[in-house]
């Protein structure tokens, strides 16, 4: 399958959202709430009737004043912060613009990481013809910088556990910042190859941490979620 044909695939293709078994919430106040997504779930509805489910509207129909501030792809798992009300939505977004939120992700990906930690700093934009597919571009993409850490490596499958810190926030930037140093995550069948795309049943990606000064108390605040795999 060739990557525009992957790419619509993602985009077009039959959209089967995980059950729903209830919500995993991780913290809940009177201004914000912390929820584990489920991989396979959308974050906002997509387009049509046939994508309508997502976390965004499992929310919703629990908690009326809940509201998005940021994404996880559909195939990424993890912590995800909504706002309760707008005034904490508009808090949230400038911090989240500010970088005053920081995000900690863990994944799995093809080969050994070498060197063991490092910063991949390439600037990203969209790949138009082949949308939703992101691209490095030096000339006109926006800049996109990720800290990584090796964690451990796996010789029976010839694959790395890593920490990934974003330090901005484009759309599939530690996907793609991953693949351009020669890694891809395990399980990724929009950008990985054949040898990384078998080695896992989904994504092995996962949104493991946040932190940030609570909007109202200013409290500084961890909260956690450990992988899967």
């Amino acid at each position: 399958m060739s990557m525009a044909d992957r790419s619509m695939q993602e985009q077009l293709g039959d959209y089967t959202p995980p059950a729903d078994n209830g919500l995993d919430i991780l913290y809940q106040d009177e201004a914000i709430l912390l929820v584990n997504k489920p991989s396979g779930l959308l974050s906002v509805p997509g387009r049509g009737p046939a994508k309508q489910d997502s976390l965004a509207t499992r929310v919703q129909a629990r908690i009326a004043d809940a509201m998005i501030v940021h994404r996880l792809d559909m195939c990424t798992s993890g912590i995800m912060v909504m706002a309760r009300g707008m005034e904490i939505h508009r808090t949230l977004n400038r911090m989240f613009q500010e970088r005053e939120i920081s995000k900690r992700y863990i994944a799995r990906v093809n080969g050994q990481l070498e060197p063991a930690e490092g910063i991949v700093d390439l600037p990203l934009i969209t790949d138009w013809p082949n949308r939703p597919r992101q691209k490095v571009d030096h000339t006109i993409g926006k800049p996109s910088v990720t800290r990584y850490r090796l964690i451990d490596y796996d010789s029976e499958n010839d694959s790395s556990r890593v920490e990934l810190f974003p330090e901005t926030g484009r759309s599939h930037q530690l996907r793609v910042h991953m693949l351009a140093i020669g890694h891809a995550i395990l399980g990724d069948n929009l950008y990985g190859e054949s040898d990384s795309q078998t080695k896992a049943d989904r994504l092995q990606l996962h949104a493991v941490e946040l932190a940030f000064h609570h909007p109202l108390s200013g409290e500084w605040l961890i909260f956690k979620s450990p992988p899967s795999f």
